[in-house]
């Protein structure tokens, strides 16, 4: 049984081949109206969600199956155990995603099911936006080898996935961070992404930009923290610490004209990116979002719609 809890556990080809189903899908939707015909995903959700939910949700539906949202705090798993309730859940569902505070959580769930679990993003990975992202840019540049891709900002849970399906799809990957979100740190993955010859970190921003193809930004507070008063005084000295990094037309212009700029949304403005590199004409945040949709129908295809 096939779980994707990091994407590290998938090679190159595996996830390319994920991409081209999902440009196939969005080029000839009604190609899939009947793929997942009686099939019902489990959506799990201990964080908030816009585009995780809804694009799992209508994909699930665009491939002719159902897709049920379930509120962490509405049901059992505390109280009951998370093995035990995956059980029982997998019993009922042809797949499990998940969105939970912690990883751990995830690997508990995958203890006890019977059907492949998807993470729906943790503190350490967001698999599925990675996915995403990499259709996104192959989509838009017609090819993934060779393509150089900057992420700027912090170093966290979007760009661990990230640099994993770029490097292992031959993209030229830089991590130009000042620093790594301490949750996030997996330093197993660090290793393995190191061990290719086309990713690199370079925390000269201007520098590591020049020539890129793709200049990639992220929140620099994680959402469940943004309002939290607990986090203010590190959510401010985030905010002064991160600005040099902020991901705008200045920066682009350095880039050149053939860079485009990517954010896995939701945005701050004026925080790590501002109005240009977000709505500007070379962004491609919005392709993204839309896109999670059209990667995730090819994931589900692939666990649980192939014989």
């Amino acid at each position: 049984m096939n779980h994707v809890l990091y994407l590290k556990e998938y090679d190159g080809k595996w996830i390319e081949s994920v991409v081209d189903l999902a440009l196939d899908i969005k080029k000839h939707p009604s190609k899939y109206t009947e793929t997942l015909k009686h099939k019902t995903l489990a959506m799990i959700f201990q964080k908030t969600s816009t585009r995780t939910r809804l694009s799992f949700e209508t994909g699930m539906t665009k491939l002719g199956g159902h897709a049920i949202y379930i509120d962490w705090r509405t049901t059992q798993l505390a109280m009951g155990g998370v093995q035990d309730e995956a059980k029982v859940i997998s019993s009922y569902d042809d797949a499990i995603m998940v969105r939970p505070l912690k990883h751990a959580t995830l690997v508990e769930m995958v203890k006890g099911s019977k059907v492949p679990v998807i993470n729906g993003l943790c503190e350490k990975y967001h698999p599925c936006q990675a996915l995403a992202d990499v259709m996104t840019i192959k989509e838009k540049l017609g090819k993934l080898k060779g393509v150089k891709v900057v992420y700027t900002g912090i170093g966290n849970n979007v760009s661990n996935s990230l640099s994993y399906a770029c490097v292992t799809t031959g993209a030229d990957f830089t991590l130009s961070v000042p620093e790594v979100d301490p949750d996030s740190i997996d330093e197993e993955k660090m290793k393995k992404v190191r061990s290719h010859k086309n990713y690199h970190e370079n925390p000269k921003l201007e520098e590591a930009v020049k020539g890129a193809d793709v200049i990639y930004t992220d929140t620099w507070v994680n959402m469940e923290f943004f309002s939290d008063p607990k986090f203010a005084s590190e959510k401010e000295r985030r905010e002064k610490a991160f600005l040099p990094y902020q991901l705008n037309k200045k920066l682009m212009e350095i880039a050149g004209p053939q860079a485009h700029s990517m954010h896995d949304m939701p945005a701050h403005i004026g925080y790590e990116i501002d109005e240009f590199g977000l709505r500007g004409p070379r962004s491609l945040a919005f392709t993204q979002a839309e896109n999670r949709m059209w990667a995730q129908m090819a994931l589900l295809i692939k666990l649980i719609g192939e014989k």
